[in-house]
């Protein structure tokens, strides 16, 4: 026979948190850093979000990944034309409207990797 088990509160590191919330851990206030998140608190800060949060989610500074995705380029692609740390909103927008050379030959890229991905999906 089974025995029934309490049901333990699944927990993660404050860096696992900001991840899957898409903000840069250092920015964070440091009761966040300093202590640990569980999914219920997880789905919470993702349902209606604090004033730190959607504050960091709207100005930054953004982590790669988000930089990235903001500028339709891969993380290698920022790697390669240079941006190796976190950016903000504003400074996302100034490299959109400069629009350099290396940025205009990275989206064009991605946009190639993702031809191929959906004429490989459709096989």
């Amino acid at each position: 026979m089974t025995s029934l088990k309490p049901k333990t509160t699944q927990t993660m590191k404050p860096a696992t948190a900001a991840k899957k919330l898409g903000v840069l851990l250092s920015a964070t206030p440091a009761e966040f850093q300093e202590g640990v998140v569980s999914r219920s608190e997880l789905n919470e800060l993702q349902a209606s979000p604090p004033e730190w949060l959607a504050d960091l989610r709207r100005n930054g500074p953004h982590p790669k990944q988000v930089v990235a995705a903001k500028l339709g380029v891969s993380v290698s692609g920022l790697t390669r034309g240079g941006i190796t740390g976190p950016l903000t909103t504003a400074e996302i927008d100034a490299l959109k409207s400069e629009n350099p050379a290396w940025l205009e030959h990275e989206r064009s890229i991605q946009a190639e990797v993702r031809k191929e991905a959906l004429r490989l999906k459709q096989r």
